[in-house]
């Protein structure tokens, strides 16, 4: 008697019961634009539209670990992804038309591969996920609170970037789609990061450098290199490499032949290894709590075909063996075990005793501000920050997710924020399920993106370095892959 009300409340929360293309086909707007759709089917370009997309989508991932800042070449490649996902959007058609509009006899073999793997049944608008309205209402979050800034200029410019990152994530939901798109992108993005490693462990072997005071100078860690790569912060590129871990390892099993696999198990060792020498103890948990989720998914996953016995006692084995194994290295391995302490001894390491610091004083930002926050962005930080910050203190960030999340958008904003968490691990939950029941290898993609998010959020308890273009990309990544897979209950399944 109870369990039906409470399914019936989760089903509303995470809005699997929602529909959007009702609305969107009892939309005024949507026939306002149907001009635009003729127009679109008379264009050679635009009947490509996903797949350049993808290209733009590509483009990003090859070059972000390779600039400097968001004013560079990263950032006009961001604002044309978001031209060309409006030119996209305001001329879509329905997927019955586009097929229609595609003629086997003068349309490459590729083009019409393409378009099947995008528009075939089970394969829904991008625009009608839970998730997408979920990054809708808190994009309208985020303007209210930069229209109610005290610093209304320097939020606009939080907002801009926000826009950015957001119309990214509306492009690669769209694109990722199409299974060939999907592992496209993902092979780009490992393969940057496969050179991104590779330099930094050149920089351990050769010595490197430390570009700011990242240890605590008292620390026995403290003559011990940090490498960073391209990324110039040894915070950031862990972070960075956070997903090429994940995926990697599950491309190991979602690629099928043995060239790329033998590759992706180079990828893991490689990027592993990178991580561990960037002495990033923020990277470090979330890389124990990305690998515990994993191997929980993979395990689930596979649980269909093991005995009765392995089912009961793999997954506790698993986890135990791989908990021993992290414990064991932290009591042998002394430059590890010297790094891993220090997260234990409170304000007697220098870092910690920073962060405090920080985190003191945004609080008590938060709670002169508790509803919408100081306006998104870093600039409006560094506005506010001052008049709060402890002598000696200074910050560009908050230091923490959570905390950041609520002093740039408040607790309105935090809290949507956690609803989109719910709503994107419910839908990649579900269609994981989905998967799995017809065995569909696309799954492991999907296991990959939700036990990165998982880390990135355990690395995002104490940094930020995820507000950078670097991260902030792969995050949105994430998000749209699992957004790509969403398929409505009353779809046909696809089997493989």
């Amino acid at each position: 008697m109870i369990g039906a009300p409470m399914n019936a409340l989760w089903q509303h929360l995470t809005l699997s019961t929602l529909s959007f293309e009702q609305w969107r086909s009892a939309s005024y707007l949507n026939r306002l634009l149907s001009p635009l759709r003729r127009w679109r089917q008379s264009s050679f370009m635009l009947r490509w539209g996903d797949l350049l997309g993808a290209v733009l989508v590509s483009l990003v991932f090859a070059i972000a670990p390779f600039v400097s800042d968001d004013k560079s070449s990263l950032a006009v490649l961001l604002v044309a992804c978001a031209g060309f996902w409006v030119l996209l959007t305001v001329s879509d058609e329905d997927a019955t038309e586009v097929r229609a509009a595609i003629d086997p006899q003068t349309e490459p073999r590729s083009l019409q591969r393409f378009w099947h793997d995008v528009t075939s049944p089970g394969r829904s608008s991008p625009l009608a996920t839970p998730i997408h309205f979920l990054v809708v209402l808190y994009w309208g979050i985020s303007a209210a609170a930069t229209a109610l800034s005290p610093v209304k200029r320097a939020a606009f410019t939080g907002l801009s970037k926000l826009t950015l990152y957001l119309i990214l994530f509306a492009l690669m939901a769209r694109v990722l789609r199409s299974p060939r798109v999907r592992s496209w992108v993902i092979g780009i993005y490992l393969h940057a990061a496969l050179l991104v490693s590779c330099y930094g462990i050149q920089q351990k072997i050769s010595g490197v450098a430390a570009l700011a005071t990242w240890v605590d100078p008292t620390s026995p860690s403290a003559k011990e290199p940090r490498v960073y790569s391209y990324l110039g912060n040894p915070n950031l590129l862990a972070a960075y490499l956070l997903p090429a871990i994940a995926l990697s390892i599950v491309a190991v099993f979602a690629w099928r032949r043995w060239g790329p696999k033998l590759l992706a198990m180079t990828m893991v060792v490689v990027n592993a290894t990178c991580l561990y020498y960037t002495g990033s103890r923020g990277g470090w948990i979330g890389f124990a709590v990305m690998m515990l989720v994993l191997l929980a998914l993979l395990f689930h996953w596979w649980s269909v075909a093991l005995p009765r016995f392995w089912r009961t006692l793999a997954l506790p084995l698993g986890l135990g063996t791989i908990a021993a194994v992290i414990v064991l290295a932290v009591l042998v391995v002394a430059p590890l075990r010297d790094r891993f302490s220090t997260i234990f001894v409170g304000r007697n390491d220098s870092s910690n005793n920073f962060r405090i610091n920080v985190w003191t004083a945004v609080i008590q930002m938060i709670q002169d501000r508790p509803i919408l926050g100081i306006g998104p962005g870093n600039v409006a930080f560094n506005s506010i920050y001052p008049r709060y910050q402890r002598p000696r203190f200074s910050a560009l960030s908050a230091y923490s997710i959570p905390l950041e999340i609520a002093v740039e958008t408040g607790i309105i904003g935090l809290t949507c924020f956690v609803w989109l968490l719910l709503v994107t691990f419910n839908l990649g939950w579900s269609q994981l399920q989905r998967l799995r029941t017809v065995r569909n290898q696309d799954g492991f993609w999907l296991m990959g993106a939700i036990a990165t998010l998982v880390g990135l959020l355990g690395h995002g308890l104490v940094d930020t370095v995820w507000y950078r273009p670097q991260v902030n990309t792969l995050w949105w990544l994430m998000i749209a892959l699992i957004a790509s897979y969403y398929n409505r209950a009353d779809e046909p399944q696809e089997e493989v």
